[in-house]
C-alpha cells in the first residue's frame, strides 16, 4: 500500500503571526501536499480573516524546500483561464515545479455571487457544468502551448502568450474533483488525479458504511469515464479530502488507520486532512493530528504488508 497523506491549511492565519510556521510545521511533518482552499471566503470563516490562495501558497514555496504545495480546490466562479494560468506558471517557477492544481466546478456560496449583481442569480449546477467544461481544456492549453487563441462561449484567449511555461512538463498536474458523468468525463480526460470528499447527501444522516459504498461507487464511475477513452484508470491517483462524511477518522490514531486502510481498498492513495483549528468544526486534538502525520503512513505500509 503506497498511501500518502497530505493536510488542508485553511488560509486564515497572518503570514508573519503563525502563518509562515504552520506551512513549515506541515514539511517537517513529513506531509506529501500541504494545500489550501482557493475561496474568497468559506462558510463560517466569512466574517474572519481569510488570505488569497495564491499568495499564501507563493509564500508557503519560498518558506519550504521540499514538500508539495496546492489548492483544492480552485473553480471558475472568481477566475478566469487566462490570467490564473499565468498564475500558476509562475507559482511553479518559484516552487520549483512543486505545485498541483486542485481545481472542480464550484458550488454555492459566496464565492458564487461576489462578483454578480445582487440581483443576479448565481449560475445553476448545469450552469456551473458548462464553464467548466471549456475552462479546464482552455486551462490545460494554456499551460501547456506558449501561443493560445480560443474563441468559446464562455470564455476567449487572443493570442496569448505563456512562456516559458510551466517547470513541470507538460504542465503542472490538475487534481480534478468530480462526482458527476460530465466532471468524471474531464478527469479522465485531463486530470493526472481524481479528487472526491463523497457524497455530500450523507453527510449528515449517513453512516460510514453508506460513505464508503458511494465513493466505491464514485470510483467505478471514474474507471467508466476512463474505459470511454482507452486510458487506464491507475494513471490517475486517487484523492480523498476528509471531514465531509459520517466517518471521524480523526477521533483517534487508530480510527485514522482503519479508515485510511479501507478507503485505501478502493484504490486511494492520498488521504487529505485539514490541520487542527481549535474551535472550528476543524478543531482536531493537535497531539492526534501530529502523530497520525508522523506515524500513519508507516503504520499502513507495515500493515499491508503483514509486517
Amino acid at each position: 500500500m503506497n498511501l500518502r497523506l497530505s493536510t488542508v491549511i485553511l488560509p486564515v492565519l497572518r503570514w508573519h503571526e503563525g502563518g509562515r510556521e504552520r506551512w513549515q510545521r506541515a514539511e517537517e511533518l513529513g506531509f506529501h501536499t500541504a494545500y489550501t482552499y482557493d475561496h474568497l471566503s468559506w462558510r463560517t470563516f466569512r466574517d474572519g480573516p481569510w488570505f488569497g490562495a495564491v499568495p499564501t501558497l507563493t509564500a508557503a514555496a519560498a518558506a519550504t524546500e521540499r514538500i508539495r504545495l496546492g489548492t483544492l480546490v480552485t473553480s471558475p466562479n472568481f477566475r478566469h483561464p487566462v490570467t490564473l494560468a499565468k498564475e500558476l506558471i509562475t507559482l511553479d517557477d518559484v516552487s520549483n515545479g512543486r505545485i498541483t492544481l486542485g481545481i472542480g466546478a464550484g458550488g454555492n456560496g459566496f464565492d458564487a455571487t461576489a462578483l454578480r449583481p445582487s440581483d443576479e442569480e448565481p449560475w445553476t449546477p448545469r450552469e456551473r457544468a458548462d464553464r467548466f467544461g471549456e475552462f479546464l481544456p482552455l486551462l490545460d492549453r494554456l499551460l501547456s502551448e506558449d501561443v493560445v487563441s480560443h474563441d468559446g462561449t464562455h470564455y476567449s484567449a487572443s493570442e496569448v502568450r505563456n512562456i516559458p511555461g510551466c517547470v513541470q512538463r507538460p504542465r503542472l498536474p490538475f487534481a480534478v474533483a468530480a462526482t458527476g458523468p460530465r466532471g468524471l468525463r474531464l478527469a479522465a480526460r485531463h486530470g493526472q488525479a481524481w479528487v472526491t470528499t463523497g457524497d455530500p447527501k450523507l453527510f449528515e444522516n449517513g453512516t460510514p458504511e453508506q460513505s464508503f459504498q458511494a465513493i466505491r461507487g464514485q470510483a467505478d464511475k471514474l474507471a467508466a469515464a476512463c474505459d470511454e477513452i482507452g486510458r487506464d484508470v491507475a494513471e490517475l491517483d486517487k484523492i480523498l479530502l476528509t471531514g465531509f462524511t459520517p466517518d471521524r477518522p480523526l477521533d483517534s490514531f487508530d480510527a485514522f488507520v482503519d479508515f485510511a486502510g479501507r478507503h485505501a481498498e478502493l484504490g486511494f492513495n492520498e488521504i487529505v486532512i485539514h490541520w487542527p483549528l481549535p474551535g472550528t468544526y476543524f478543531g482536531t486534538d493537535e497531539k492526534v493530528f501530529e502523530r497520525i502525520a508522523m506515524e500513519a503512513p508507516a503504520q499502513l505500509i507495515s500493515g499491508s504488508t503483514g509486517a
